[in-house]
């Protein structure tokens, strides 16, 4: 897909800020993906060792203009850019931004006290993620209003493109309009459509649809579903509940196919799922007994029951449910037993593990930190972690590193493109 060129009257307009220009040079850039200057002062937008132009008072202040250029600095490929609240560093090359975000990594381990080596970066490309979620605002009765919001505001960016995003994503941009249309019968709705791309079309969940009064009329229900066929879409549902279906969203997991849940997590890209899967199954290889912890659809169980039975566990009971019911289907395997539990209330105790030799967990952004408590007291030889947060990551590294085991290397991987965030894999053994 070719993009719209930048046009001037594309191109950010600050906001008008207290305070006079000034001038500032930047020596670095921050964990939200601000250049830092001396102060310190923030400055979206920037990179280190440019000049730049910038108006406000305070820490925070709003770029006016690039005085002196980096070398790195490259054209966005976007014309939502700087507009748009989604994408911070579109502005930057590839390898010193992807530079930034590992040495970010190797910061946030080392405030723990944590050195290990690091593994050359998996990264995405344009157009690969498979995970989108658009807000939607009213428009008129035939089509919304839909994209992300606006930097530092509620104000709702209107896109005609989304590089980073999944190009069948892009293509339905119109069709979601269309489908987000006749959502705004109640004036407090403010909509916002969760979409995955699968293996049988577009699945779209559809929350902040106001639902005290009644929820949609049969009318809008009955819109609703005929825009849904018109766009092709494989399921839509309301807050999980079945709005419209021509068929069930499935992806493949390993050997096994799985029919999706409303709203389930995926990674947000395949790309980076392969990648991932192939590490952590790399890493357990040996393995007599594998626990799979937070183990939703079962984006690494299935791998990891190609090399030894495996013990999943997660609290989403349709998620558990999902990868039972995807097991008639797929052969080959050591086994896999599921469980549905609350692993931060109901940690798998030490007793629970007392048969398990290799662990693997990927929770919420929050961390495992109960969890790392329990596999730090059991007989687990070799746990590895999955995490979308390395800070909370190293929390419970150092849990588990402070009773005997030992971070052997890390994996970092950048499947959020041009965004702050950096996910890893990390493989510890005692």
């Amino acid at each position: 897909m070719r993009y719209p060129k930048r046009r001037p009257q594309d191109r950010p307009t600050p906001r008008p800020q207290p305070g006079p220009p000034a001038d500032f040079t930047i020596d670095s850039v921050g964990g939200e993906g601000d250049g830092i200057a001396l102060g310190p002062v923030f400055v979206p937008f920037s990179l280190p060792g440019e000049r730049v132009r910038a108006q406000g008072a305070g820490e925070r202040r709003e770029l006016l203009e690039v005085l002196q250029a980096s070398d790195q600095r490259i054209e966005p490929v976007c014309p939502h850019f700087g507009v748009c609240g989604g994408c911070a560093l579109q502005h930057w090359a590839h390898e010193p931004y992807l530079t930034w975000k590992v040495e970010r990594l190797v910061g946030t381990l080392a405030r723990e006290r944590i050195e290990t080596e690091i593994l050359p970066a998996f990264a995405v490309g344009p157009g690969t993620r498979r995970r989108v979620a658009l807000h939607a605002r009213k428009g008129n009765r035939e089509a919304a209003k839909l994209g992300y919001k606006a930097r530092k505001s509620w104000d709702l960016v209107d896109i005609a493109v989304c590089p980073i995003a999944d190009q069948r994503i892009q293509a339905a941009i119109p069709a979601l309009k269309r489908l987000a249309a006749p959502l705004f019968e109640h004036p407090k709705s403010a909509p916002t459509l969760h979409v995955t791309v699968t293996d049988t079309g577009l699945d779209i969940d559809i929350s902040g649809v106001e639902a005290k009064s009644g929820g949609l009329s049969a009318d809008a229900r009955m819109t609703l579903a005929e825009r849904a066929a018109e766009g092709d879409f494989a399921r839509v549902t309301l807050g999980g509940e079945m709005a419209y279906m021509a068929r069930m969203p499935q992806v493949r997991l390993g050997p096994a196919r799985i029919g999706l849940p409303p709203g389930s997590f995926l990674q947000a890209t395949a790309g980076a799922e392969a990648a991932m899967t192939a590490f952590v199954g790399e890493a357990a290889a040996g393995a007599h007994r594998i626990a799979d912890l937070f183990c939703g659809v079962g984006t690494f169980t299935f791998r990891l029951a190609e090399i030894a039975p495996v013990h999943a566990v997660d609290v989403t009971a349709e998620a558990v449910g999902a990868l039972t019911a995807a097991l008639a289907g797929a052969p080959g395997l050591k086994g896999i037993t599921t469980e549905t539990r609350d692993l931060v209330r109901r940690p798998l105790l030490v007793h629970d593990l007392r048969h398990t030799d290799v662990a693997v967990f990927d929770p919420p952004r929050a961390g495992a930190a109960e969890q790392a408590v329990e596999l730090a007291g059991s007989g687990v030889s070799r746990v590895i972690g999955v995490s979308c947060n390395p800070a909370t990551f190293a929390r419970d590294a150092r849990t588990l590193i402070d009773a005997g085991f030992r971070l052997e290397r890390v994996l970092p991987v950048d499947q959020f493109l041009w965004s702050p965030h950096v996910e890893l894999v990390g493989v510890f053994s005692r």
